[in-house]
């Protein structure tokens, strides 16, 4: 692979997906392996207007944000299909969610294949990063929250089951989920107070 300005190279690519990317890529691939980045901990960390909520009531959805490890699935994109690819996930990820950006990083394969990959990671400086939320205030927003791809609690549940289904624990997500499964009365009062909308 030649390097380019942006990090990607030319050839063939790897794309590295930690959420809904883990069960419904989207885009031609030629080969799938579990995969692990260092340095990145995903996270439920973006509020949602669009696909997990709205404008007047916000979910969230998961990011790249820094920190730890995450576990999850490399996708490797022959040449051909790399403009076409990269531009779906572009407006996949960044159209409804200025927080993200997309970055190259580097993945383990296991067997000491190490790849550059193309994921997306979260700013910490855009407005809908919530990263330095409780777990009570991550229940309460997901619990009520639907937008045009489903409810919160639903895209919750898929990414945990797809985690247990490679093997692997997010105890986060499960602490989260665990609270989903108590709600309080004062469950949207968090959610208000802690959004603000």
């Amino acid at each position: 692979m030649t390097a380019t300005d942006d990090g990607i190279g030319t050839g063939d690519i790897w794309v590295f997906g930690y959420g809904s990317l883990m069960w419904r890529p989207g885009f031609e691939h030629m080969a799938r392996a579990d995969a692990l980045l260092r340095g990145y901990r995903r996270r439920l960390c973006v509020v949602s207007r669009h696909h997990r909520g709205t404008a007047a009531r916000p979910g969230l959805v998961m990011g790249l944000d820094r920190g730890g490890a995450c576990r999850g699935v490399a996708y490797r994109v022959p040449e051909a299909a790399v403009p076409e690819t990269l531009a779906y996930l572009d407006e996949r990820e960044i159209a409804h969610y200025p927080v993200y950006r997309r970055s190259t990083v580097t993945v383990d394969l296991g067997g000491g294949r190490r790849q550059r990959a193309v994921t997306y990671t979260v700013d910490r400086r855009e407005a809908d990063y919530a990263g330095a939320l409780s777990v009570d205030q991550q229940a309460a927003i997901v619990a009520g929250a639907h937008g045009l791809s489903g409810p919160n609690a639903e895209y919750l549940r898929q990414t945990v089951a797809h985690v247990h289904a490679m093997g692997l624990r997010d105890r986060a997500l499960e602490a989260v989920l665990a609270a989903l499964a108590e709600p309080s009365p004062a469950t949207e009062e968090i959610a208000r107070r802690t959004l603000g909308f």
